[in-house]
């Protein structure tokens, strides 16, 4: 190579070098602005999705007059309105703090029967044999296409039968029943993901089947599990068709006493505003304590 070839070819590769520069620099530029216009649109979108719920507590922050003279939105010019004499009429109106009380006493119990049976069978049909496991399997499969409205009449029957209609441990055992499908359909395909030489492994060192359960298959699962949880919690929190039909009329829910409320009484919007926005908060509250749980179970499985 003479002298003349190697001074272009350095040009060439000093050129070539910059222009990789400038696109690398150009990129990362891009790379940085695409960032912050994603964070900005993701918070707008929060905002945007938290709006009903922040206008529902300003609401609740204000006199019945003042709900009725104007929009929620006028607290920002008007911040002596704010009060918190409906929180405390929501207080001594017992209708309101008991149907929160029947709502624990419902939505717990289903939750906690929901995670542990699903649990239980899900882990059953992952990893135990017994006659027509396939079978019974797409059986449950086939339950979740069920929907809620065709049972309500025949179930209906069958717990006026055995006494348990209009009762809470009724409703619980409605929750309990159609949650069931998609808890054992959720975690039985967690399960079966779990390496099988981790449990050859824990039963050569003696592991039965229950303390394979609860020391091996549960810790694994906790992130579906937790999934689990929150979804059966917020679908039976938030249920009221349901409570509608089999709860107690004496000591209904909090979605059914709200609706109550707006039937008796169509100006109570002093004692409705508050109980909607403490109905909401629960489970929102339930949700952001467990959602780093949530979204693991929901990417569970998406990477190897």
């Amino acid at each position: 190579m003479t002298t003349t070839e190697a001074v272009q070819a350095g040009k060439a590769a000093r050129a070539t070098s910059d222009t990789e520069a400038k696109e690398s620099l150009g990129a990362r530029i891009a790379a940085r602005a695409g960032g912050g216009v994603m964070r900005v649109f993701l918070v707008l979108v929060g905002l945007f999705w938290l709006m009903p719920t922040i206008g529902l507590l300003l609401s609740s922050l204000r006199g019945p007059e003042d709900i009725a003279a104007s929009g929620w939105w006028k607290i920002f010019t008007a911040p002596s309105e704010l009060t918190f004499d409906n929180y405390q009429r929501l207080l001594d109106n017992s209708t309101i703090t008991d149907s929160l009380l029947s709502t624990v006493m419902i939505t717990v119990p289903s939750t906690f029967l929901v995670v542990v049976i699903g649990s239980l069978a899900g882990y059953a049909f992952a990893w135990m044999e017994f006659p027509g496991r396939d079978w019974w399997f797409l059986v449950v499969v086939g339950l979740l296409v069920v929907p809620v409205q065709v049972a309500l009449i025949p179930v209906s029957e069958l717990f006026g039968t055995i006494g348990i209609f209009e009762t809470t441990f009724g409703v619980i055992m409605f929750h309990t029943a159609f949650g069931l499908p998609f808890a054992i359909f959720l975690l039985r395909n967690f399960f079966a993901e779990i390496p099988r030489e981790l449990l050859e492994a824990a039963r050569l060192d003696g592991a039965g089947e229950i303390r394979l359960f609860t020391r091996v298959v549960m810790p694994l699962g906790g992130p579906a599990i937790a999934s689990l949880g929150i979804f059966q919690f917020l679908w039976v929190w938030n249920d009221m068709l349901v409570a509608l039909i089999f709860a107690d009329s004496e000591s209904p829910p909090i979605t059914v006493a709200l609706q109550q409320q707006v039937r008796q009484f169509g100006n109570n919007i002093d004692v409705l505003a508050p109980g909607a926005f403490v109905s909401m908060v629960i489970p929102l509250a339930v949700f952001f304590a467990f959602q780093r749980q949530f979204v693991s179970g929901v990417m569970a499985g998406a990477v190897k």
